[in-house]
Formats: C-alpha cells, structure tokens, sequence
C-alpha cells in the first residue's frame, strides 16, 4: 500500500463521479456549468493517472492485467471527457450526450476493474462488495461535488428553477443511503466470514487503536454526509439556494474526508468500507 495508490484511487472515483451526474443535471445549468465541471472531471482523472505507476499492486499476473486494462478504460474515458469539454457549446451538438455517456460508462468500467484488482480475496461475495464499494464510493462523491457547485451557480443564474438543486441533492442522498448499505454489508460480512489463522480480524482492527480510522472515516464520511445532505435538502425545499450551498461546502468536505480514509482501510485491511 502507498500514497499514491490511495490518491489514484481517490482522484479518479472523483473524477468520474463528477462525469456521471452530469447526466442527471438540466441543460439549464447552462454551457458554462457543464463546460467547468467535464473539464474539472477531465483534470482530476489525470492527475490520478499521474500516480497510477506502482498503484495497485497486484497479487499475481491475473491481477496485474485486470489493473493494466482498467488504467487503459480510464485513459480512455478521460479522452471521451476532454472531447466534450473542448465540443461543449460550439460544435457537435447532437452526439455531445453520447460522449459524456461514453466517458461515465467508461469510468464505471474501470472502476470496477480497479475493485477487482484490489480485491485480494477471489470469491465473489468478496468481490462484489468491492465493485459495489467503489461504485458507490464514485456516485457519492461525484454527487457531493456536483450538488456544491451547482449551489454555487445560482450566484451565476439566479433565474435558475430550485428544482434543479433538489434533484441533484436528492441524487447525492440516495447515492449516500446505497453507500451506508455498502459499508454496513461489507462489515458484518468481514466479522461474520473471519476464521482462525487468517491473520487479525476486522473486528479486533475496529476495536484497536488503528480503529480510529475506521471511526473517524464513519463519523465524517456516512454521518456527518447523513445530517448534512438532510440539511440541504431542507434548506433548499424553502429556495434557500445560499444557505444550502454553504451546507453543501461542509458536506463535501466531510465526504472527501471519508472516502480518502475508506481507501486507506480498503487497501490496509482488504475490507471495502
């Protein structure tokens, strides 16, 4: 485990998560939101691509390919990502969804090829835990992100219907409540599944003085999002659009906070919280 594994992992979740709740934001938003946040999205995929050499070292040669294919699928939805922020509001108009659909879907691909090549554990309870980890891990980013920003430009459009704010944040609660879902399973599966000989159970990690990751990774990555995004949402149910946004900066920040420390433990402890 590295640094710079976490921080590969990290930014492209990031990044991609940005991509794909571009699809659920009206072209109301205007060409300049969604000109800044695919070249946002564009920018923080290759920056973890600058950390990829020595990321995810893989157990064996399998592994290893997994992980080289799914650098390749982000390259790729990284080049999709950056024909849209240079086409956006000029020119190929009627194919500019299908290009943000082949970024996103392209993401999601490697994220899941990087939960598989994570995943040290080959059977498939294990495995799908990871992929549903790192999804959600995605969405719930990406959700936060975009929520913000979109908060930030009603300064911009002050026109713009509320709605559009509530659509998006309901999208970041919903993907928010999937990722407590993610997180409990994965736990309850990793106390109930451990067996003498297997090295340190996850349970007598919690309970430890490295624990205190995992707490604090709960407390401010699934907690303090649950309150925050209830919050938000009520903030903006009465067009509160300032005051929702400034929730939403604090939101955000806690759910970066959480998921930087998720990879942590992920990569430390093989356990996909």
């Amino acid at each position: 485990m590295s640094l710079s594994t976490v921080l590969f992992l990290f930014l492209s979740h990031l990044g991609v998560g940005i991509a794909f709740t571009l699809v659920f934001v009206s072209r109301d938003a205007g060409v300049k939101f969604f000109r800044f946040n695919a070249g946002l999205a564009a920018i923080l995929i290759v920056v973890g691509l600058a950390f990829r050499y020595g990321a995810l070292g893989a157990a064996d040669a399998d592994q290893s390919r997994v992980a080289q294919l799914g650098v390749l699928t982000l390259v790729c939805a990284e080049a999709a990502l950056v024909l849209y922020w240079a086409t956006v509001g000029r020119t190929l108009a009627s194919i500019r969804p299908a290009i943000v659909a082949v970024g996103a879907g392209g993401g999601v691909v490697a994220i899941v090829l990087q939960a598989l090549a994570v995943s040290a554990d080959r059977s498939l309870p294990v495995q799908a835990l990871t992929v549903a980890s790192f999804v959600s891990s995605a969405a719930m980013l990406g959700g936060a992100c975009t929520a913000m920003i979109l908060g930030h430009w009603y300064l911009i459009l002050p026109s713009m219907q509320v709605s559009h704010l509530q659509s998006i944040v309901k999208l970041h609660i919903g993907s928010m409540i999937v990722r407590v879902a993610v997180v409990g399973a994965a736990v309850v599966f990793a106390i109930a599944t451990w067996q003498p000989g297997l090295g340190p159970s996850f349970r007598h990690y919690i309970t430890s003085i490295d624990g205190i990751f995992f707490w604090q990774r709960v407390l401010f990555g699934l907690g303090g999002p649950a309150v925050l995004s209830y919050l938000t949402w009520e903030t903006a149910k009465i067009r509160s659009t300032q005051s929702a946004t400034g929730i939403l900066y604090v939101d955000f920040f806690t759910v970066v906070v959480g998921e930087v420390l998720a990879k942590y433990i992920i990569l430390a402890t093989r356990v996909p919280v």
